[in-house]
């Protein structure tokens, strides 16, 4: 095997991992395959899109690099990842959701996170639906949160003052309004309601733009990857 050159310079995309993997995980896991399994999956995770993310037994077979050290034999990396799957989900790293799909049972893998944990629990509900795509074969039906819900888990404790203002407001904006504006206010770091009911006024008597609206959230964004750390980020 040849030696690893180093990392080369200028900026590199870095890939996160939660500090509870080294405090938790890291000193629990006495399994090679598990390991490699567990920071393969903090990888692609960063690399797929859609709100909720998965992964199928076949998303890793296909990934050549990830199986061939997995096994000197394609039969030893196969039962090597059947086993650190077993072993990742008795731990708790993973959630499996088992659903018919395509007319076979299928199994998917979910970070045992908030939204892996919301996702698992709208599949045992039935809250899915076939896209039809071969890489992404199904869509979770999201449940959409109501303007109570946002507030208490965006902005603090209602009150009955704040409560009468949101059922006034969740009567006279889409409810998709209503949950960007609590986003954009999360986003620039304005958590109160007087900031979003100002977004939800301002998109009524002028229109909504939803291309500046997208720019000004980039900005925002933005200004918290100009420091010390920006030679280390792309962006």
């Amino acid at each position: 095997m040849a030696p690893f050159k180093g990392f080369p310079e200028g900026k590199l995309r870095l890939t996160s991992v939660p500090s509870l993997f080294f405090s938790q995980l890291l000193p629990a896991i006495d399994h090679l395959g598990e390991l490699k399994l567990t920071l393969y999956i903090f990888w692609q995770l960063e690399r797929k899109e859609g709100a909720f993310r998965y992964f199928r037994r076949e998303d890793f077979l296909q990934d050549e690099l990830f199986m061939k050290g997995m096994g000197e034999t394609q039969g030893e990396a196969q039962d090597n990842l059947n086993e650190s799957l077993k072993r990742a989900i008795k731990r708790g790293t993973l959630l499996a959701a088992n659903l018919h799909l395509n007319e076979k049972e299928e199994t998917l893998y979910f970070l045992n996170s908030p939204k892996g944990r919301s996702a698992v629990d709208a599949i045992a509900h039935g809250r899915w639906k076939n896209t039809g795509e071969a890489a992404m074969p199904i869509e979770l039906v999201q449940e959409m949160p109501n303007i109570y819900q946002l507030y208490e888990e965006n902005i603090g404790p209602l009150t009955p003052l704040i409560a009468e203002a949101l059922s006034e407001a969740e009567t006279t904006y889409p409810n998709s309004w209503i949950q960007d504006a609590f986003r954009q206010a999360v986003e620039r770091n304005k958590r109160s309601w007087r900031y979003i009911e100002a977004i939800l006024i301002r998109w009524q008597e002028e229109g909504r733009d939803e291309r500046k609206d997208r720019q000004d959230s980039e900005e925002d964004r933005f200004k918290y990857i100009k420091g010390k750390y920006s030679d280390f980020v792309e962006h």
